[in-house]
């Protein structure tokens, strides 16, 4: 019998192509996502994507979502306590509920920091990428037909004209020696807005480009379905 788990879900490729993996795999049944809000600015946390191609996603998907709420510059102690509360609101809705997954890839303080916050709650943590190689993973993802745009870089690692780019083949030839394929680093974020696991395309335009703390450029997604609900 399948066990039931939560998607950490960040809107972008490592979280959808974590997901893939899950469906597939007979000892897991996905049951929901769950996604960190940053609640003044009403958009996916880091990833600047706004809540409403959020909602679209989880959508396309056919997923509950659970959303833990933040505000601007949260501290750590902000962070687990919001995260904690979201997990505890999804266990109320999936008896037996208490692992969730994450596409992390190789970053082990990353992956050491998630496991020992999910002891103390009780639950333990998946991680159906790990160690495979980022390039394959990356070359895999686009030749599945999953569609992918850069919505944050790190200008401190890759130059902001890569915001706002489509991620596939021409964009992984293009990127500079010591980028990580998959942005593992830091170095870029993405948003999926379509491909197989997506009941149907989100159509996204390019918007306003912006600068925050004088290092991360994001551009403004914009879902222009014309199924997609007024903002």
């Amino acid at each position: 019998m399948s066990r039931p788990l939560l998607v950490a879900w960040s809107g972008g490729k490592d979280a959808a192509q974590a997901l893939e993996r899950l469906r597939a795999d007979p000892a897991w049944r996905v049951a929901g996502l769950l996604t960190s809000v940053t609640v003044p600015y009403d958009r996916i946390s880091i990833h600047g994507v706004r809540r409403s191609i959020l909602h679209a996603q989880a959508r396309a998907l056919g997923l509950p979502l659970f959303e833990a709420e933040l505000p601007v510059q949260a501290d750590n102690a902000t962070y687990e306590a919001s995260f904690a509360a979201a997990l505890a609101q999804a266990s109320t809705s999936e008896p037996g509920l208490d692992a969730i997954a994450f596409g992390d890839l190789f970053l082990a303080d990353v992956r050491a920091y998630r496991e020992a916050l999910l002891a103390r709650l009780g639950w333990h943590g998946v991680f159906p990428l790990w160690g495979e190689d980022t390039r394959r993973l990356a070359q895999a993802f686009i030749a599945r037909g999953h569609r992918a745009i850069l919505c944050c870089v790190d200008t401190r690692q890759l130059d902001a004209t890569f915001r706002g780019r489509d991620y596939d083949a021409a964009l992984l030839a293009d990127l500079p020696a010591g980028c990580d394929p998959c942005g593992e680093n830091g170095e870029f974020h993405t948003c999926v807005h379509g491909g197989p696991l997506f009941a149907q395309p989100i159509e996204l335009a390019r918007g306003e480009h912006v600068l925050r703390e004088q290092r991360f450029a994001y551009v403004d997604l914009v879902d222009t379905s014309s199924t997609s609900p007024p903002r």
